[in-house]
């Protein structure tokens, strides 16, 4: 049995050598070091086969020139662990390849010692089952740092006050927004200031989260509001210029009524600066000019001029 184990083991560890020499020729980008290496690899595999069909056929003598293929081979492995890594060589990571096979490798000797029980021995057997589960325990550990991964790039275009998208959302979304038919709305609170400095930051921070929901509320379904920073929001919505310009006066309402907190009466309002999608571009900067407009003559919303 042992000896059916080792004729078997020789030439399939053979052709992973050859496999993990050729990945790492690959993907070291041709260095001296990896072509030794794979020089070396290459050549005692062969001898090793070579060795094996001699074998096989009843022709092999100890000392024959081919063995002289597993020293050169050795010699070139040696050298290639001798000479010192270049700096790109240091930013060389593991290949997903390298980990694929060594995944691939467990359940393949585990699905052979299932069809043939016995040809393994157990040392074999072991590290086989290790090799799995950690495997499985690279996975899950992978699957977690994807999973915190997507949560930072969330919160890193989330506000943390309002929940709601942040200034570096709507500006990517505005990338995007240049062939739809809408417009973008900026809004600045009226009479904010004197909340925080009368009331303190933690009733004007539930101040700005009620107002997210006011505004959330009037907007129909697609819409993305943003607080952008302060008590500056910023909307993209969909529509006809009479559509949108419908949306910016229902968010004027939205702050027409007091907010009840902690037993105070909090009155503010909103000026809104309106600019349709016309195609002229700079959409944000026509949108602000609209708004300082607005809280400048307090008509409470400013469309913004077209382009000449």
């Amino acid at each position: 049995m042992q000896d059916q184990f080792f004729s078997l083991l020789f030439p399939i560890c053979d052709l992973l050598l050859l496999i993990i020499a050729s990945i790492a020729l690959v993907t070291h980008r041709l260095q001296l070091r990896a072509t030794l290496l794979f020089l070396g690899i290459a050549l005692f595999s062969t001898s090793d086969l070579l060795y094996l069909w001699l074998a096989v056929n009843g022709s092999y003598r100890f000392g024959q020139l081919t063995d002289d293929g597993w020293l050169v081979g050795i010699v070139l492995i040696a050298l290639s662990f001798w000479l010192r890594q270049s700096k790109s060589e240091h930013d060389v990571g593991i290949h997903p390849a390298f980990l694929a096979l060594s995944i691939f490798i467990s359940p393949t000797l585990l699905a052979l010692i299932a069809l043939r029980p016995g040809i393994f021995p157990i040392y074999i057997v072991a590290p086989a089952i290790a090799t799995l589960f950690m495997a499985f325990l690279r996975m899950s550990i992978v699957i977690r740092q994807a999973k915190n991964l997507g949560e930072e790039k969330v919160l890193a275009r989330t506000d943390d006050i309002t929940g709601l998208p942040n200034r570096r959302r709507l500006i990517a979304e505005l990338a995007t927004f240049s062939k739809t038919e809408g417009a973008l709305l900026l809004l600045d609170l009226d009479a904010f200031k004197p909340v925080n400095d009368t009331y303190g930051h933690e009733i004007g921070n539930v101040v700005l989260q009620q107002v997210a929901q006011r505004f959330t509320r009037s907007l129909p379904t697609g819409s993305v509001l943003a607080r952008l920073g302060g008590d500056e929001f910023g909307v993209l919505i969909n529509g006809s210029y009479e559509e949108t310009l419908e949306a910016a006066y229902a968010l004027q309402a939205t702050c027409s009524y007091p907010f009840l907190i902690e037993g105070h009466s909090i009155k503010i309002g909103v000026s809104i600066g309106h600019v349709h999608n016309d195609g002229a571009g700079d959409l944000l900067e026509r949108a602000d000019a609209a708004m300082y407009e607005a809280k400048r003559s307090g008509v409470g919303v400013v469309q913004a001029q077209p382009v000449v």
